[in-house]
């Protein structure tokens, strides 16, 4: 019985992973006309999901390099893992870039090398500490036009008007790292110009996790020649963490006619009438008064001496009202 529940626990923490086979049916071999960027693009990695590379061990094998430097040069002199077995599964750990590359350095330069983003298993995240901010929601850019020179130079603005960004969220920019790129930079008067002199930063990954850490504005552009003023570019209001307010409990007719019979007693208590007697009337009255109880605070007036609705008011007591809901 132990035994069969273990192994329901273990089937329970790892049904959500996914295994991607590397190039699907082709496998890992070279590319032609490019990189693997095509095959991981509309794809998204999380923490705990594998990796398959299927190919001919004679031919090359798999480098697991640790930069970007030498993902783009092909250099496989200090690799982080190496995998030769022509059938590997490599499970992916930890989030950030992954970078893979062919041991065959000309089969590398033709395009047999991979570079995934792996980004935190967010149905069951951690419990972040106080002082990080918590998760929020990831945005991919453009969903699914991504980030590139849009049909119409004003998609990114209503892409982002649509949307209410808070701090802790973030954005996912995909796009072709040949083509295009994403500058963070600091004033709108750089984002109408398309001003790419003095960026904060510079993404080139084709695949960038940008995390909201404050309120404000943020500005993105691309340093491609004539896409900016094509329409790339995106403006975002950053909004603060939204504070989470507590909902007024909401009583019940009979409960506030509870309520009310209980300021009736404290009051007239309090004026030299003995809660027994208040009480007692107060009970009878409303017994009295079931069949019809059209003016209630009327005839409660008429009885105490006092202006019901006046102290009603006061006392936030209307029976009337509650009598009608029974």
């Amino acid at each position: 019985m132990f035994c069969f529940v273990f192994v329901l626990a273990l089937m329970g923490c790892c049904c959500s992973a996914k295994i991607y086979k590397v190039g699907d049916s082709k496998g890992w071999r070279a590319k032609e006309g490019g990189t693997y960027y095509e095959w991981a693009k509309r794809k998204e990695f999380q923490v705990g999901d594998s990796l398959m590379f299927e190919y001919d061990s004679n031919v090359n094998y798999v480098t697991q390099v640790s930069s970007r430097f030498e993902y783009q040069f092909c250099n496989s002199l200090s690799p982080k893992a190496v995998y030769n077995t022509g059938h590997d599964v490599v499970t992916l750990t930890e989030p950030g870039y992954h970078f893979f590359i062919s041991s065959n350095r000309s089969q590398c330069v033709a395009g047999q090398k991979l570079v995934v983003f792996v980004v935190h298993d967010h149905p069951n995240p951690p419990p972040p500490p106080r002082k990080i901010l918590p998760y929020g929601k990831d945005y991919k850019v453009g969903d699914s036009n991504e980030w590139r020179v849009p049909e119409e130079s004003d998609f990114y603005s209503k892409w982002s008007e649509e949307k209410q960004f808070h701090v802790g969220d973030s954005l996912l920019f995909y796009y072709n790292d040949q083509v295009d790129d994403v500058l963070e930079i600091n004033s709108d008067l750089e984002f109408k110009s398309c001003d790419t002199s003095s960026p904060v930063a510079v993404h080139n990954g084709g695949q960038d996790l940008i995390r909201l850490t404050k309120p404000g504005i943020r500005y993105f552009i691309t340093s491609k020649n004539g896409h900016c003023e094509d329409g790339l570019k995106l403006r975002v209001v950053v909004r603060p963490l939204s504070k989470s307010v507590p909902k007024k409990t909401q009583m019940s007719p009979f409960d506030r006619l509870i309520k009310c019979f209980e300021d009736v007693i404290l009051h007239f208590s309090n004026h030299g009438l003995e809660e027994f007697h208040v009480a007692a009337w107060f009970g009878d009255f409303i017994v009295a008064l079931l069949p019809d109880h059209s003016d209630f605070e009327t005839q409660l007036s008429s009885v105490l001496g006092v202006n019901w609705k006046m102290r009603s008011q006061t006392l936030n007591c209307a029976p009337s009202r509650d009598l009608q809901v029974l």
